[in-house]
């Protein structure tokens, strides 16, 4: 009952021995998570304690790999050192690496998304809150205790929207959810999100969270036009946003009408994924469609 992750997923973090990769491991292995190594260059033969395991540090994700059989990572480490953890990822063979990084300068994504690509590996992030399946596995900073395992799958380029989404429905309960980050250049899109869920037979409708900048959300609704058939609802984020002005994420920028919250709306409604005005509206109308089926 889930996409890209569940309890066997074999989960790594590099940067594990950081301030920010030991607090997290601690939160993923309180959801579940099996998370069976560290790696963090120069720190190869210790450990650290987290969740109350005893979590052994390698000094590259190969010799993690070698000695433990991981095949999801996730990266915990400053944006200048982002792109050669990701290419390191990569060639040990990590199925997944989520990047939980911000501020990956743009032209280091477009590389290892290219790199990871080539390689047939996945990629989610950067700039990204991770993924969770409730009641399994939580690889990233989801927190874990907001929802349940359920029949909605969930993806959003908003971290705080994907949290507060997964509160508001927080007694249906989510498959996965999936948040792939706001940056201009991401691995893991809405698309790809969307042909997982549609294959995944314990996921019974989704809700798609997008926002303001670039053309994500129109090429997501013409891929549900030809190729979904659960129902969808979806939420742009920034429909009273000024034209012109970044907004929060890199990505978020409108030009003219280009790429404005009522263009992916449009989009959207036209191949029949109903829009809420707010989170809150979208997670009414997921009620009624789960009421209904």
């Amino acid at each position: 009952m889930s996409i890209y992750l569940n309890k066997d997923t074999r989960v790594l973090v590099q940067g594990i021995t950081g301030g920010e990769g030991t607090k997290h491991t601690n939160r993923m292995i309180a959801s579940g998570t099996n998370i069976v190594a560290g790696v963090t260059p120069g720190k190869g033969g210790q450990t650290v304690e987290a969740g109350g395991q005893v979590i052994p540090v390698f000094n590259s994700v190969g010799d993690a790999v070698e000695a433990t059989g991981a095949d999801m990572s996730v990266v915990f480490v400053p944006p200048k050192f982002t792109k050669g953890a990701v290419i390191e990822a990569v060639d040990a063979g990590i199925e997944t690496t989520v990047v939980i990084t911000e501020g990956v300068p743009i032209h280091d994504t477009a590389q290892f998304f290219a790199y990871a690509q080539e390689a047939g590996k996945r990629i989610i992030g950067p700039n990204c809150p991770g993924l969770i399946t409730p009641g399994q596995s939580n690889a990233g900073i989801i927190p874990g205790t907001i929802a349940k395992p359920g029949r909605i799958g969930l993806v959003s380029k908003s971290g705080t929207l994907t949290y507060q989404m997964m509160f508001e429905l927080r007694d249906i309960g989510f498959s996965t959810c999936v948040g792939i980050g706001g940056d201009p250049i991401i691995g893991t899109t809405h698309i790809d999100c969307l042909e997982a869920f549609e294959a995944d037979p314990d996921t019974d409708a989704i809700v798609m969270i997008g926002e303001i900048g670039g053309d994500a959300e129109e090429r997501a609704a013409a891929f549900i036009a030809d190729n979904v058939s659960k129902p969808v609802v979806g939420y742009v984020a920034g429909f009273t946003a000024p034209e012109g002005k970044t907004m929060g994420h890199a990505g978020a920028i409108v030009s003219g009408s280009s790429g404005t919250a009522a263009a992916k709306q449009e989009a959207l409604e036209a191949v029949g994924v109903k829009v809420g005005k707010t989170p809150s509206a979208t997670a009414q109308l997921m009620r009624e469609v789960i009421a209904s089926l």
